[in-house]
Order: structure tokens, then sequence, then C-alpha cells
């Protein structure tokens, strides 16, 4: 394989970026110390020094490697770099085409809509929850950066993070960590005496600000461990249920400190109205109905799906509901990525491979309909893969499909491959730090072309 390498010279990187942010003004440097997430409760944080300072750097881009240019996909990429606390637009040079000004840091995730509007889930003035991928803060923004919806959801007790999508209805979900006492915890039947952070979504209304529905985890628990109390049973009889002691039960504890679950990805299928959450330290994805009422979601009957709140499908790591069928495909994951149109049903995901030091990115085929069945192979198909020895990031990372059906991957802390589906490596882009997802933009697209004709 012929390679070609490009490297841009200093001074042609800064003419590049004063001529293309004269106008941006660049958020504060962040404390990567507090941003930057602990993927994995047995895995230390390499924290980023604090008096590092991002103008040191040449801003927005990286090296790049062409290997195969005839193979690449001539796009745009959205860099969601968290560590740097900056969102911005590159091309395949590696030439910054548009940044954003942002108000807060990141937390994480921000996304590029087709009418040129940014969706965000920044960390709120003091965020109150302060684990890895914190948040507090939603905001709509438009092209040239002035905020159009700011909605705060940051108390000691309850607080957004990581990952936000909007729905078809104009209406915004998000993750949130829900605060519980360690004697709330004790009465739930979990083995340790600790405070813990469950998982809940919540469906937010932008032209009211209204919470219109929401899910919670800790109302679909089961442990074994506590015969007296009222969620008493078997996970594995029971997969439906979330095993509240899932983490200490496999030695994950204390570094988990209380964040036991760790969610960091949100995605709705709209075909089917259900909600995807990437669960970190569970190493799985569980499926939840949306059609449910609140109501109907804190129990379980009701809905579509007839369960309630309760799980409709989930998979990744059979162990986590002690199901001795079916082979663990994550070791821990990142952004599951729902494909539409002709891809209906298939879904792209990052395996981060924390304890085995192996990132894969997988294509899988999700089942034609959600089922979960005791001591059965509930996996789904793995319709394609790709992993290399240099493809490695503990954190972060996702994987999306380019026009011309190659890979873009994000591997977040070194920055993007793009790979055939025949495996070859066809081009990279390199820049060490913290970058949460790329998000892949064809030059011509409605969303490139309202931010770059509302930005000048």
């Amino acid at each position: 394989m012929k390679k070609l390498r490009v490297l841009f010279g200093l001074a042609m990187l800064v003419s590049a970026l004063l001529a293309s942010c004269s106008e941006d003004t660049l958020a504060d440097p962040v404390d990567g110390t507090d941003s930057q997430e602990q993927e994995n409760p047995n895995t230390p944080e390499t924290p980023t020094d604090p008096g590092d300072d991002p103008q040191d750097e040449v801003q927005g881009i990286g090296q790049v490697e062409f290997f195969n240019p005839g193979l690449v996909d001539d796009s745009y990429i959205l860099v969601n770099d968290a560590k740097e606390n900056r969102v911005y637009i590159i091309d395949k040079q590696g030439v910054l085409i548009h940044e954003w000004s942002l108000t807060n840091n990141i937390g994480n995730d921000v996304v590029l809509l087709p009418d040129g509007r940014v969706l965000a889930s920044l960390e709120s003035d003091s965020p109150q929850i302060r684990f890895g991928g914190m948040g507090g803060r939603l905001q709509l923004l438009s092209a040239d950066g002035t905020v159009i919806w700011d909605f705060v959801y940051s108390t000691p007790e309850a607080e957004t993070h990581h990952d936000v999508e909007m729905l078809p209805n104009g209406n915004v979900i998000a993750l949130v960590w829900e605060k519980r006492t360690a004697e709330q915890s004790i009465a739930e039947g979990f083995m340790l005496d600790s405070d813990l952070y469950p998982e809940a979504v919540i469906e937010v209304d932008p032209k009211t600000n209204q919470i219109v529905w929401e899910w919670h985890s800790w109302d679909h628990s089961v442990q074994d461990y506590d015969p007296d109390k009222a969620n008493y049973g078997v996970v594995s009889e029971h997969p439906e249920l979330i095993d509240i002691n899932y983490i200490p039960k496999n030695g994950g504890w204390p570094e988990a400190k209380g964040d036991h679950m760790h969610a960091n990805a949100i995605a709705y299928d709209a075909v089917n109205d259900v909600i995807f959450i990437s669960v970190n330290y569970y190493s799985e994805v569980w499926v939840i109905d949306h059609s449910t009422t609140t109501e109907e979601a804190a129990g379980h009957t009701g809905g579509r799906y007839g369960k309630g709140g309760d799980l409709i499908y989930r998979f990744g790591n059979p162990q986590a509901y002690e199901n001795p069928a079916g082979t663990r495909l994550f070791h821990n994951q990142h952004f599951p990525n729902l494909l539409q149109g002709a891809d209906q049903g298939k879904l792209l995901i990052f395996s981060n491979g924390n304890d085995i030091n192996q990132s894969s990115v997988y294509e899988l085929q999700l089942p034609a309909e959600y089922t979960l069945v005791p001591n059965a192979d509930n996996e789904p198909q793995i319709l394609w893969s790709f992993t290399d020895p240099d493809l490695y990031s503990g954190k972060v990372s996702g994987a999306v499909v380019l026009p011309n059906n190659n890979i873009l991957i994000t591997e977040g802390d070194q920055g993007f491959w793009e790979v055939t589906r025949d495996q070859e490596v066809v081009w990279r882009y390199n820049r060490p730090g913290f970058i949460w997802r790329g998000y892949h933009y064809s030059k011509d697209a409605p969303e490139i072309q309202a931010v770059l004709q509302n930005s000048n």
C-alpha cells in the first residue's frame, strides 16, 4: 500500500487558523482532571496537566496521513474536542472550516442539526455531580454561537451528563445521574454502605422547559443479596431487570465511587420508538420502550412492548445478567450509532477493549423483534468488525458510516481512522488528546451549507 504523508508546517497552520478563527472565541482550557472520563472502574484515570495551555498547540489541525488517497471520502468532520473544549469542522486535509464559541465546557456531546443549529450537552457553571462526562446544561446554538435555548438541570440530587439527542418532535432527551444515599441504597439491597448515582433519562420540551417524560433505572433493579427487600430475585431469571450489585460483585468497587453504571451514550430509534443506553461499567447496551407514559415507565407493564420501563433488550455482556449463553462482546463501549434508511436495524459501536487493551469497531444486526430469554443467546449478529494493533482507546470514541461505505473511526485519545470494508486503512488524522466523537458531513450537506451561510 502506497503511503502519502501530508505534514503541514507550523507557519502554514497558524496562517490558516488565523484566517478561519478570526471571529471565533475559544472556550477556556479544561482541567482534564475533572472533565476527562474515568471510563473503567478498574482502570486508573490519566489526568491532563491542568497547566496545559491549548494555545501552545497548533489549534484544530493535526497530522494527516493519506495511505490510499483514491479511496478516501472527501468530506467534513465535526470534531468534539473535549480536552480543549472546542467544537469545530475540519476537512480531510486537516484544515479548520468552522468553529463554534461555547459558553461552557463540553460535557460531552455537541451535534449539528439539519437546520444548522447545534445541540450541546455542556457543563453547568458549577457542576454538582463531578464524575467524568459531567454536565448539567443543555443548549441550542445558532451557527454564530448565539444561545437559542439554555436549560440547566444541575443539583446535588440530579444532573444531566454525557449525551443528548433531539427527537423528531423537537423534544430533547438526555442522560441524568440521580443521587441515592447510602441508606436508600442499602434499603434497595445494595451490598455496600455507599451513595449511588443510578441512571435516568429525561425528555425536555424546549418550548416550555417542561420534563414531559422520564425513565429511572432505580425502578427496575433486582438483587440476590438481601432476601428481605422487595426487589429480591435472581437476575438470570429476570433479564429484563438490572442487577444493582453487578459492579461490586465483580470487584469494581470502590473505584467507581458511586457511579456504578456510568452510562455514556443515548440513541433514539424513531421507527420502533425505543431508546438505546450505553452503560459503560456494565459493558452492555440497554434498550427501553419510549412509547410508555412516565407512570408506565416506572412499572413493569404498559407501552408498545408491554413491559413498562423494564429492559426490552440488552446486549454486549451476558455476564451482567448471569446468562451462561452468548459471548461477551464489549469490554466497555461507546456510541451505539443506529444506522438509518436501508441500514435500519443495524448499529455501529466502538468497544474500548479495557481489560484486553485492544479496541474494536462492530457493525451489528439487531433482532427484528426485541426479546430477552433466560439462558439463551440474546446477542446480536456481527456483520462486520475492525481492529488493529494500533487501535486502542480506553475512553470515549465511536464510528460512523461514510457515503462511500467506508467507516470513520474516532480513536478518542489519538484521532481518526478511515477504513474500507476490506479492512484497508486509507487515511488517518493524528491528534493526541481527548476527542469525544467525530460526526461526518458531506460538503454539500444542508447542515454545512446552513452553517457557512449563517456564520459570515
